[in-house]
């Protein structure tokens, strides 16, 4: 009776813990990417922090800062870029709209001339605009979200990096599966993180660089801002760079460029459109490669769940997800073969 009263306390104490955690996650999930963002940097921040402050005897809370410093310049850059660059085209486009709607209708009657089919529409093209911009102030709140989210992920990662070994000790002594398969979680971690934070991001930088040489050959002007967006348009799923390229193959051919237009069209298809491939085989195998479904997939699922920071946290989900099923099997099931932990 003792032993069942037991259980029946410890059962009721889980239930109590589960119910407290998704009543603070409930409330919390807006700054769920914060957090994860944290640990994410951690992660790969862990093997040179601990060096600097083990080895080399640096201070635990200047190195944190250092780290912090870094990553600011690192994550900030390429949204200061990207503000330079498409704010002066949105303003134009919002102050003129009625130019632009011409410069769309002469473009979709030269296709149309050129392949008989109208791809543009003029109302189409004001009604986007009109919802555009009452979709403005939801962009400056998600704008504003997205700055506490980072304000939020810096306060948590210093705190991380100055009790690292605290927390990892703790973290492990609390995971409710045997030593073994601590050990696999904590490798696959640390190969996921490194293979999604860097992997991903690293692709889309290879893609836009890549595309931009490509734009300047063949006379696409401000080729650096199209091949930002390239970069950025590699992370969708399935139509990736397509979605900048192939507009821009269409608006040569209307206006007459037709070699630049095969060429960049060739371009982009055998050279834009599989350098992701060379770079899976090749560079992002020694960090640690994510099979395409998984990224795919995982893009999808983590837009949904957390904007545009999901790109890097969905694919990190699902492998994750496939990472518990692994532990699982090794933990709980005696008829399934093990799992081989030499890879």
């Amino acid at each position: 009776m003792k032993g069942f009263n037991d259980n029946l306390r410890q059962i009721l104490f889980l239930g109590l813990i589960i119910f407290i955690g998704i009543l603070m996650l409930k409330h919390f999930y807006v700054f769920l990417p914060g957090v994860l963002g944290a640990v994410t940097l951690y992660i790969l921040s862990r093997q040179p922090y601990r060096y600097l402050t083990n080895q080399k005897r640096w201070s635990k809370g200047w190195t944190s800062l250092l780290f912090i410093l870094g990553y600011t310049v690192i994550i900030c850059l390429p949204v200061y870029l990207a503000a330079i660059l498409l704010t002066p085209k949105l303003v134009a486009l919002f102050n003129n709209p009625v130019q632009l709607m011409v410069a769309v209708q002469t473009f979709s009657d030269k296709v149309y001339e050129a392949i008989g089919v109208r791809i543009l529409d003029p109302e189409n093209l004001k009604t986007a605009l009109e919802r555009l911009a009452n979709n403005i102030p939801a962009l400056l709140s998600g704008t504003a979200n997205f700055l506490t989210n980072l304000l939020l992920m810096f306060f948590v990662l210093y705190y991380m990096l100055s009790n690292g070994d605290r927390m990892e000790r703790y973290s492990n002594n609390i995971l409710p599966m045997k030593q073994e398969n601590r050990d696999i979680l904590g490798r696959e971690t640390v190969m996921m993180i490194r293979a999604n934070g860097i992997g991903i991001p690293l692709l889309a930088i290879i893609q836009g660089l890549v595309s931009m040489l490509g734009y300047f050959i063949f006379g696409i002007t401000e080729y650096g801002v199209w091949a930002f967006l390239t970069g950025i348009a590699s992370l969708v799923p399935i139509v990736g760079t397509g979605l900048i390229w192939v507009p821009l193959v269409i608006y040569l051919f209307t206006i007459g460029q037709t070699g630049n237009a095969i060429g960049l069209g060739i371009y982009s298809l055998v050279v834009t459109g599989n350098v992701d491939y060379f770079a899976r085989i090749t560079l992002l195998k020694k960090i640690g490669d994510v099979h395409p479904l998984i990224t795919i997939f995982g893009v999808i699922i983590g837009l949904s769940m957390f904007g545009f920071i999901g790109l890097v946290f969905g694919p990190l989900l699902i492998s994750y997800f496939i990472l518990l099923v692994k532990i699982y099997r090794n933990e709980f099931s005696s008829t399934l073969p093990r799992e081989s932990n030499n890879k």
